[in-house]
């Protein structure tokens, strides 16, 4: 990584930080990130599975059961968000059950500029989890999952615990956090066996500039007033258990 990419990295770094932080401690927009959250993570259950299958299938069982656990991760971390969402009395939006126009149209929205430039020059089929490249997958994911693991430590840590709902949704943060450093170590160690050392760090660099440009998409996507403004939840109905959280 060069300096000035470096240098973009530690200010990019600081500005999500402090936007993501923001966002979770105000109660007016917590509960959109607590969904935007939620889909994230539950979203990307069925491509990790299928790429658990995919590494079966080719014969490296050690990924194939560091892909499954990784899915059952993302399963849990998503219980977390929906659970943290009813203790507000909210939900997220069944997109499905929109009338087809708005569905279409919230799916063009969902677009996002920050992964369109994360992505670029791949296609969408590039990306299925049947085809993607190995490398691609491993590079791309390590330095999400990686700066994940420290954006849910700095959200936890602005959380007050003067309230047991906070409290709680603070320790599903830091639980999810210690979650990502795990996937993120693993996928190193997949990066590691398949190559060189000197190949995983210019694979690594690769994906590290293009999460700097992608923030800087991000971010000017927001000085545009271009920024995520939609709701993404809506009232839920309180349930009997809603003061029961459980982390582990």
């Amino acid at each position: 990584m060069n300096f000035l990419t470096y240098v973009l990295h530690l200010v990019g770094s600081g500005a999500v930080a402090y936007y993501s932080a923001a966002q979770i401690r105000d109660l007016k927009t917590r509960p959109n990130i607590l969904a935007g959250f939620q889909l994230a993570e539950s979203g990307s259950v069925p491509f990790l599975t299928k790429l658990s299958e995919r590494a079966a299938a080719e014969g490296d069982k050690w990924l194939a059961e560091k892909l499954s656990k990784h899915a059952a991760d993302e399963t849990r971390h998503g219980q977390i968000f929906a659970h943290a969402l009813k203790q507000l009395h909210k939900q997220v939006i069944d997109f499905k059950s929109l009338p087809k126009d708005t569905e279409e149209k919230k799916s063009q929205e969902r677009r996002s500029p920050f992964f369109a430039a994360y992505f670029e020059g791949l296609t969408p089929e590039q990306l299925k989890p049947d085809v993607i490249d190995w490398n691609v997958f491993m590079g791309s994911t390590y330095i999400l999952e990686l700066d994940a693991s420290k954006d849910f430590t700095r959200m936890a840590n602005v959380l007050p615990e003067n309230d047991p709902n906070t409290r709680n949704l603070k320790l599903g943060l830091l639980s999810i956090a210690k979650d990502e450093t795990g996937h993120a170590s693993y996928l190193y160690e997949a990066m590691m066996r398949r190559m060189s050392a000197d190949e995983v760090q210019k694979l690594v660099n690769q994906w590290r500039t293009r999460k700097v440009n992608a923030m800087l998409a991000f971010a000017d996507n927001l000085l545009h007033g271009k920024g995520q403004t939609r709701s993404l939840v809506q009232d839920s109905t309180p349930s009997e258990n809603d003061s029961e959280f459980m982390v582990a």
